[in-house]
């Protein structure tokens, strides 16, 4: 059960970075760059940045309870998950060779699970 939490910890993690990300790319198109002016009022930077505050709190939590061996490789899946809103929000295109990639990275992360 212990495990379980901290894995939960670690995928809580991981989404609220994949979201910060995704906020910062909405704010970045939305001001037309890096105007600093615009982008230090922009509601979805200033989110952004907020989800990346809790994150590390969540991070720190996670640290306590698995290896850092273990933990930081894991956060490979965000590479995974980041494909996701790229693909649906942003209309990128996800070539087999970036589908290829995830399986690495899936198998990565699921023996990392295991060991």
């Amino acid at each position: 059960m212990d495990k379980m939490i901290s894995y939960l910890l670690l995928l809580g993690n991981i989404v609220l970075l994949v979201t910060g990300q995704v906020l910062f790319k909405i704010g970045l198109g939305r001001s037309g760059g890096l105007h600093w002016g615009k982008l230090i009022t922009s509601p979805a930077i200033v989110g952004g940045v907020a989800l990346y505050g809790i994150a590390t709190l969540l991070w720190f939590a996670v640290l306590t309870r698995l290896p850092l061996s273990v933990a930081y490789p894991m956060q490979a899946f965000a590479y995974v998950l980041a494909m996701i809103p790229a693909y649906y929000i942003f209309k990128e295109t996800i070539s087999p060779l970036k589908l290829a990639g995830v399986a690495v990275i899936l198998i990565g992360v699921y023996l990392l699970a295991k060991s």
